[in-house]
């Protein structure tokens, strides 16, 4: 039977010391602050939003949130990254996605200044991480790391799968665990005979977006099993990439959904803002 990881826990411990971190910035006269926009009422995202706004609250940080109606022209959306670029209040800068249609997310995210960009989006924070010298990591992946780092097991050497191959988390994950020392496979919807290559994983993240595709007899008894995934199932209720429930008996170690990754993505936005605060003071 597996041991289920507790991403709260793990959450909570990050927090508990980028709290003294904050405080001890804040004793220094910079308190970290985090602009995060919002572009129409698409609900998932709100909730997002909301939390990134708690999380601030609770940790001491500065934040300011702008919320922007559905029809926001691009050049208005623009205007207020440039203004938040200049803002010395303002250490970090998030724009929820997805936009609504009318907008163009790359232009958009190439418009974040890099040293500003806490979501490492931006193109110059993408190639700095396949190289190994970044300034942020994306936070669903970095949070993963801690996560897998919880349970003890190293990964140097190890066979890791990732299931995804998504800008956001699929290919920035291949890098973290390739920097790591892993064996990387990444696989996709396009991907033959996908469960032989998931059963050779002694690490396993699924992140494709849906509702309990991993199975049972896609992994290798013992395994980690990372689940990124946010969906619904045929109930509506909440639920992984990964058939928990089948998975169990078979994985080493596997995060619940929700409770697993969602908190660490949080946490690790938080870590990346006092980064960019702690680099901001330096430039001072």
């Amino acid at each position: 039977m597996a041991t289920i990881i507790d991403g709260k826990a793990v959450a909570g411990a990050l927090r508990k010391s980028l709290k003294a971190e904050i405080e001890s910035l804040k004793a220094a006269g910079i308190t970290p602050g985090l602009a995060v926009v919002l572009v129409g009422g698409d609900p998932a995202s709100k909730v997002y939003v909301g939390s990134k706004e708690k999380a601030c609250a609770e940790l001491g940080m500065h934040s300011e949130r702008y919320n922007l109606k559905e029809e926001t022209a691009m050049g208005e959306l623009l205007a207020l990254i440039g203004k938040l670029s200049k803002d010395d209040k303002i250490h970090g800068i998030l724009v929820q996605l997805p936009l609504p249609r009318h907008l163009d997310e790359k232009t958009v995210l190439e418009a974040i200044p890099a040293h500003k960009d806490v979501d490492a989006f931006h193109p110059e924070n993408v190639g700095r991480i396949m190289i190994g010298d970044y300034r942020f990591l994306p936070c669903t992946p970095a949070g993963v790391m801690e996560l897998i780092l919880s349970t003890g097991v190293s990964i140097e050497g190890r066979e890791c799968v990732v299931v995804g191959r998504s800008n956001i988390v699929g290919k920035p994950m291949a890098m973290l665990l390739l920097h790591k020392s892993g064996t990387v496979t990444v696989c996709h919807s396009k991907t033959k005979n996908l469960g032989e290559v998931t059963r050779r994983a002694d690490i396993l993240v699924a992140a494709v977006g849906r509702a309990k595709f991993i199975t049972a007899d896609m992994i290798k008894p013992g395994a980690v099993v990372i689940d990124v995934g946010m969906n619904r199932d045929e109930n509506g209720k909440l639920c992984g990439d990964v058939d928990f429930e089948s998975a169990l008996p078979f994985a080493g170690y596997i995060t619940p959904v929700p409770g697993g990754v969602g908190p660490m993505t949080i946490a690790m936005l938080m870590k990346n803002t006092v980064a960019a605060a702690k680099a901001a003071a330096k430039q001072l």
